[in-house]
């Protein structure tokens, strides 16, 4: 990636600014080498911007004495895998596994510049386009050795990595303030719910009403309505099969519904709810149908245009992804059919997970429908399945093999009926109010991305010189002469050299030692 820079910078090496290693990981066949205080890093340990001083595991002094030594203030970058790029700045002495590169900078370049340069976008693109890949992107020590780099002078760099590390403690905040809201919605929006479902959202609403029905009118009716509803689905059974009757005494045989709830320990908080709301259960105010998959051997009954739903196809948001298969007119013959508006809930596995239907579907063994009854709104409803959530967890809980809630269980499940009137008030209000939390949750979501557009292009600003542009003009002493760039790395490569030489071992030799003749005198 060929940019402008400064003609005060230099160009180089990775190489040529700092020691560079890789790690290696101390054999787990030796137990002796672990649990002590010397640090090993992993690509997991690393992150973009914070200091890092802890590592998620520890070498005894036995396993520090066979590791690879990092020295303190030394940047690791990953260097194969997904995560490949991922850096870190470590303050301390440690050491890393074989995923990781690392580069401790000569004396003369600074340790928090270098770590910004390898986390630039300009590092990023040379780290990817130079790795090679068999199953894994990788980058080994030689190529990453020879990574180009730019190179400002050493009081440059202090001021670029100081700049920085007050621009991204700003950006960090900023991120980290805008990571919170999204929790602060979810526990708004769980409030929401219960405050609307026990009472609480309309209670000055209800102040202002006259004749609201009391709970035993609400009961009363919603029998009616229970009984109708049965008739009615009995004189289509009976028409279907072509019977006909001389009375009416077929109807004795209505199933009463229960008239009790189970919630031994108020899950649903359903002692708090207004005296004249109806304190009930499930069974009373709707229809509850467990799915059913019609027959997979029988190819007739599907490739029609009825939705087969299962729970993979229940967002966690309520609505209900597009399905994978349709049913035909033949297999819905065969399977109950569950009607627009119904609730569903998950009722195997991952239990209480909720969804409203959008079109009459037919649904799979692994969840069950409640189909509300006239004087319940299917939002309302809809929202009361939301707070069942911690009753079916604790109901599930119950069953011995796995996590489950049948029907007949589920029928037993608390329900407040306010009257229709004050449903329709609570599902106006719960609406207006999630759709505000929506829209804060869209300008949240909008607002993450330009945070976090706004650290790369930060450092893209610093290493194309811009953000000391003014600085450079104002103190040009500091960046010529001998304070300049290629000085600078003229000096690394003299010390360097010294150093080579210093090390070089002398050669012994094994020749004998010759004795000079003397020489008779004259």
């Amino acid at each position: 990636m060929s940019q402008v820079i400064p003609e005060q910078w230099a160009k180089a090496t990775l190489d040529d600014i700092g020691q560079i290693q890789t790690g290696n990981t101390p054999s787990k066949k030796n137990p002796e080498y672990y649990g002590g205080l010397f640090p090993i890093f992993k690509p997991t340990d690393l992150n973009s911007t914070q200091v890092i001083t802890k590592a998620g595991e520890y070498l005894s002094d036995e396993g520090k004495s066979v590791a690879r030594r990092i020295s303190a203030n030394s940047t690791y970058v990953t260097c194969i895998g997904a995560t490949i790029g991922k850096t870190g700045f470590v303050a301390v002495e440690g050491t890393c596994n074989q995923q990781i590169n690392t580069i401790s900078p000569y004396e003369g370049i600074n340790p928090k510049w270098v770590y910004y340069w390898l986390i630039s976008p300009n590092m990023n693109y040379e780290i990817i386009s130079n790795s090679s890949s068999t199953t894994l992107p990788i980058i080994n020590k030689s190529r990453f050795s020879n990574l180009s780099t730019l190179l400002p002078p050493l009081a440059e760099q202090k001021v670029i990595a100081d700049k920085l590390d007050e621009l991204l403690a700003q950006v960090e905040s900023t991120k980290a303030r805008l990571d919170a809201i999204p929790a602060i919605l979810k526990s708004f929006r769980q409030s929401l719910l219960a405050a609307a479902v026990s009472g609480k959202l309309t209670e000055e609403w209800r102040d202002n009403q006259v004749n609201l029905p009391s709970h035993e009118k609400l009961l009363a009716a919603i029998k009616m309505e229970r009984f109708e509803r049965w008739v009615t689905s009995e004189l289509e059974k009976r028409a279907a099969k072509g019977i006909k009757s001389k009375d009416d005494k077929w109807k004795d045989k209505y199933p009463e519904p229960i008239s009790y709830y189970s919630d031994p320990l108020n899950r649903t908080n359903i002692n708090d709810i207004p005296d004249h709301w109806l304190k009930t259960n499930l069974d009373t105010v709707s229809i509850l149908t467990t799915g059913k998959t019609p027959s997979t051997t029988n190819e007739a009954n599907w490739n029609g245009n009825l939705p087969f739903i299962s729970p993979a196809q229940v967002h966690k948001n309520g609505h209900i992804l597009e399905p994978a298969r349709y049913v035909s007119e033949l297999g819905a013959k065969t399977v109950p059919v569950v009607v627009k508006d119904s609730i569903l809930i998950v009722c195997i596995g991952t239990v209480g997970k909720v969804g409203i239907l959008d079109s009459d579907a037919v649904i799979n063994q692994q969840l069950n429908a409640i189909t509300p009854l006239p004087m319940v709104l299917s939002n309302y409803m809809f929202y009361w399945s939301k707070i069942l959530y911690p009753w079916i967890i604790e109901t599930s809980r119950a069953t011995v093999n796995a996590a489950i809630i049948n029907k007949s269980r589920l029928s037993e499940a608390p329900f407040a009926l306010p009257s229709l009137e004050e449903q329709t008030e609570i599902v106006r209000r719960v609406e207006e109010l999630f759709a505000f939390a929506d829209k804060v949750e869209a300008q949240v979501n909008a607002a993450q991305l330009r945070v976090n557009n706004l650290t790369q292009s930060i450092l893209a600003k610093a290493f194309r010189g811009e953000l000391t542009a003014d600085w450079r003009a104002a103190n040009p002493e500091l960046i010529s002469g001998d304070n300049s760039a290629e000085a600078l790395l003229k000096r690394i490569k003299a010390e360097r050299e010294a150093l080579a030489v210093k090390k070089k071992p002398v050669k012994k030799t094994n020749a004998k030692q010759v004795t000079p003749k003397k020489v008779k005198s004259e």
